[in-house]
């Protein structure tokens, strides 16, 4: 699992010209997933610590402008939309090979579920693209402070 983390001042994801999901102050978090994830992965230690890292890491300034806050802290919201080509292997030619990916039905259910999740821990202050759907993607960054985070570091 990948997860991609933006600081907005506010994001949106539309679809056919319609807002599906949109937030302030927060994080934006492209969220992809590979084939080598496997359905344990919701239970394990390293689901756990990924979410923990998005909620708790200190990337929102406290009173003197200093990044000491966490996004539960700063009260923010955050926005999550998959991203499958977060797994893009770009090692030859050039046109990306998606097959380090999950295949839909497979993503689908580990996005649902880090989804769930969010929302468990962010009651009324998660909101979603449309997995699958062709979005547009629109956000005001803030910093820009991005962060990549990688299961396999964990």
């Amino acid at each position: 699992m990948r997860l991609h983390l933006q600081r907005v001042r506010s994001a949106r994801v539309d679809v056919d010209g319609k807002s599906v999901g949109e937030i302030g102050t927060g994080l934006l978090v492209l969220a992809g997933f590979s084939s080598a994830d496997g359905g344990e992965l919701p239970t394990s230690a390293v689901w756990k610590k990924m979410l923990s890292k998005v909620l708790d890491l200190r990337v929102f300034p406290d009173e003197d402008d200093k990044l000491n806050l966490s996004l539960k802290d700063f009260g923010g919201e955050l926005l999550m939309v998959s991203q499958f080509t977060l797994y893009a292997d770009c090692k030859k030619g050039r046109r990306p090979s998606f097959h380090l990916a999950a295949n839909g039905e497979h993503a689908l259910g580990l996005y649902d579920r880090l989804l769930n999740d969010f929302e468990q821990l962010l009651p009324g202050r998660v909101q979603s693209g449309a997995f699958g759907e062709m979005m547009d993607v629109s956000l005001t960054n803030w910093g820009p402070v991005t962060i990549l985070l990688d299961s396999a570091d964990f």
